[in-house]
């Protein structure tokens, strides 16, 4: 009998609902486990920040999912927020961060662990209209792949989750990073993320296979994709079927792929 794995890719956006401006973990966690995904790669994830209650997300997400979650934080303190945010060389579990995290459910637990890739900030800065205060210029961030090997009916799979700098020149000098850093991973692999570059240039720097096409960002009415899975070594045997939801109130719509072993 066949079986089925599948894979998501969400840019959580803090569990901040586009409409009305609000974190709201308790319902980031309902939309995420509503995917029914066995392995998801978050972006945008609060870890302890005042701004979301001082949740631990990854941990919401992986109760709500049944999963394992490991977060890599990206920033101490709160993104936008230039006094007393700083580049986080590593996970502090005490201190109040930002990041990307993977998710593993139970029957396709890690086999090696989990793994990280640490990518420093471009020198970009983005303009983000802040209301009542005008236009502010946000400073690129450190980036991270987090990467685990998982089970699955056909044997392990490597699943790599990231979110790459805003900056293009930047995301696709990260992107041949990921590609180096994947080749230290078995084969097949996926990697998922918000790559923050559309497919033609992706496919320049990363010629694997696209498992999901479609326009993801803006969510309301998305005109380009930002959100990617990828494949490489994945056999022909492999059965795939691959979509784009929207994510409660996020502004990016969800990647999700199922593969039949």
């Amino acid at each position: 009998m066949r079986r089925l794995v599948r894979l998501a890719s969400v840019n959580a956006a803090s569990g901040r609902d586009l409409r009305t401006g609000r974190i709201d973990t308790a319902a980031l966690v309902s939309a995420v486990a509503a995917l029914d995904a066995d392995v998801v790669a978050v972006q945008e994830v609060d870890h302890l920040l005042p701004r979301s209650g001082g949740a631990d997300q990854t941990a919401a997400l992986a109760a709500g999912l049944g999963a394992r979650g490991w977060f890599a934080a990206t920033l101490h303190g709160t993104p936008g927020e230039p006094l007393g945010v700083r580049e986080a060389h590593r996970t502090l579990p005490d201190e109040p961060s930002y990041g990307i995290s993977l998710l593993v459910r139970g029957d396709h637990d890690t086999a090696l662990g989990f793994r990280e890739l640490r990518m420093p900030a471009g020198r970009g800065r983005l303009p983000v209209l802040a209301p009542g205060t005008g236009v502010r210029w946000i400073p690129d961030e450190p980036r991270a792949v987090v990467a685990a090997v998982v089970r699955t009916p056909a044997g392990p799979l490597s699943v790599l989750g990231t979110h790459l700098s805003f900056t293009p020149w930047q995301a696709g000098r990260q992107l041949r990073a990921v590609h180096g850093f994947a080749r230290t991973l078995p084969r097949p692999l996926v990697l998922l993320g918000d790559l923050n570059l559309p497919p033609g240039v992706v496919r320049r720097v990363l010629p694997w296979r696209p498992l999901v096409t479609g326009p993801t960002f803006p969510a309301p009415s998305p005109k380009v994709q930002l959100d990617h899975a990828l494949a490489d070594g994945l056999p022909a045997s492999v059965g795939v079927a691959g979509r784009i939801e929207r994510l409660g109130g996020s502004d990016h719509r969800a990647v999700v792929v199922d593969l039949t072993f």
